[in-house]
């Protein structure tokens, strides 16, 4: 998968319409400003970390003279796939589409900074053999720093309606492994009670994302790891994953990995 990584101080630029496809991970250095996210006002200050998946939906940009910002955006789906899919991110996610600034103490925003600046320093090596991984692992380190700190902010926070209930329980459900042979919206909707309708809508304008954006999510690692073993055939693998076809079993991977699942195995060899 093609990365694309970008990093900017120009608080005004965090909504460019070439960064819609990414996440962008802005820190408030000095003053305060502040921006409209889902139809609602956001003002930030010094040590303040913004966190949004889809920065065109940004609007109102304002800021006073002495703001200082720094902010790094990177493909989002490139993001998505260096975590486990089991992992804290996905609860992450969904509340910081509720609300997407984190306060940092002094010495988050210091190590915030140098995450940031790690990534800008090595952003431009793309003449690297490794240079994907080498982001990649910069990112993780990034993205677990603010996950200890979004982890902070939201420990005395509980969610009891029925809305964040339905998206609980479907990730619950998710993280048992069951996207290995169950990947239809309607399967999840009747084991929630729900209409796959309502799930859909539901878990849309809570995460905004899909039902299938997370069922996949939970899926390609599943994936990954049967095309790891050798001892497998790609029949195998596709009965495995209750695929009705080893044509449909092979369009899954070309979407998801970006080949077909033979190349994905031969790509996983040594070079000589």
């Amino acid at each position: 998968m093609k990365a694309d990584f970008q990093y900017s101080d120009d608080f005004y630029g965090m909504n460019a319409r070439e960064l819609s496809h990414t996440c962008m991970h802005l820190l408030c250095m000095a003053g305060e400003g502040s921006f409209v996210f889902n139809e609602r006002c956001y003002h930030i200050v010094k040590n303040d970390l913004v966190v949004i998946p889809v920065p065109n939906r940004v609007s109102n940009l304002a800021a006073h003279a002495d703001m200082r910002v720094e902010w790094f955006a990177a493909d989002y789906k490139f993001l998505q796939n260096l975590l486990p899919s089991n992992n804290y991110s996905i609860g992450g996610s969904i509340s910081l589409n509720k609300d997407p600034v984190i306060s940092l103490t002094e010495e988050q925003a210091k190590r915030m900074l140098e995450d940031f600046h790690r990534l800008r320093d090595r952003m431009e090596d793309r003449q690297l053999q490794f240079y994907p991984q080498l982001m990649g692992s910069l990112c993780l380190t990034m993205m677990y720093d603010i996950f200890e700190a979004h982890a902070q902010r939201e420990a005395t926070d509980t969610h009891t309606d029925r809305t964040a209930y339905i998206v609980k329980q479907l990730m619950a459900l998710l993280a048992t492994g069951i996207s290995r042979t169950e990947r239809d919206v309607s399967y999840y909707a009747e084991r929630l009670h729900v209409s796959p309708k309502y799930l859909s809508s539901t878990i849309k304008r809570v995460t905004g994302h899909s039902v299938t954006s997370y069922i996949d999510r939970h899926t390609i690692p599943i994936l990954k790891d049967f095309l790891d073993d050798d001892s497998l055939s790609l029949t195998q693998i596709a009965d495995h994953m209750n695929f009705t076809s080893l044509s449909y079993f092979s369009r899954y991977c070309t979407k998801h990995l970006g080949q077909f699942p033979s190349h994905y195995r031969q790509s996983l060899q040594p070079k000589r």
